[in-house]
């Protein structure tokens, strides 16, 4: 298995290995405001199936869980993974797996992905190769909601703000929303339908404009 990123994969291991939850994604009023901002932008008021790679302990699991008939989590860390499951083991729609992207892909389509936290580890190859899994991964009309760190960090190849057009540059994607708070960037994307068009915002797809 590849291993193309900025920071080692036995930090994280590391890190988990010292603490059930390293960052307190739990605990922290800045993750709790930031993981409800981001269920805020989704535009549907209910999915079918998400995917969350990357999804550490599961806290922001948790909240997708309460918007999506079916969840799946996965983390290439064994100790975030089995932490994500236990912490959402009352949720019998959530299924938490070990993988690691992009090498280790769900085979099924979903509408919705959600990549918080995630991309700035990748190196541009691998980065590119994770977005074209996303956009292939992703049904027409689907959503992606990314959310970024936007200061920089050592084991971070970009930040939010730099990640920004990466993402508006992929031509399958049509940009939704951005809120560029003061620490990080989060943004929504609905997949292009066939016909290149884009699939309406929240108020016209009820008629409001």
């Amino acid at each position: 298995m590849r291993t193309n990123l900025a920071t080692s994969p036995s930090y994280f291991d590391t890190m988990y290995a010292g603490s059930a939850d390293p960052w307190d994604l739990a605990g922290r009023w800045y993750e709790q405001r930031k993981y409800a901002l981001t269920v805020a932008a989704l535009p549907r008021r209910r999915y079918r199936r998400a995917f969350e790679p990357g999804c550490s302990v599961g806290v922001l699991t948790g909240l997708l869980a309460g918007r999506c008939d079916r969840v799946l989590a996965t983390d290439r860390v064994p100790a975030a993974a089995e932490a994500a499951a236990r912490r959402n083991r009352d949720r019998p729609h959530v299924e938490v797996r070990c993988m690691a992207v992009p090498d280790e892909w769900p085979e099924e389509t979903f509408d919705l992905i959600v990549l918080s936290e995630l991309l700035y580890y990748f190196d541009d190859a691998t980065l590119q190769e994770v977005l074209k899994r996303t956009v292939d991964g992703l049904e027409p009309g689907g959503t992606l909601v990314t959310v970024h760190w936007d200061h920089p960090v050592e084991d971070h190849l970009r930040t939010g703000t730099q990640l920004a057009p990466l993402l508006t540059g992929v031509p399958e994607l049509a940009p939704l929303g951005r809120l560029s708070d003061p620490d990080f960037v989060l943004q929504t994307f609905t997949r292009r339908l066939p016909d290149g068009s884009a699939v309406p915002a929240p108020a016209a797809a009820e008629g409001l404009v």
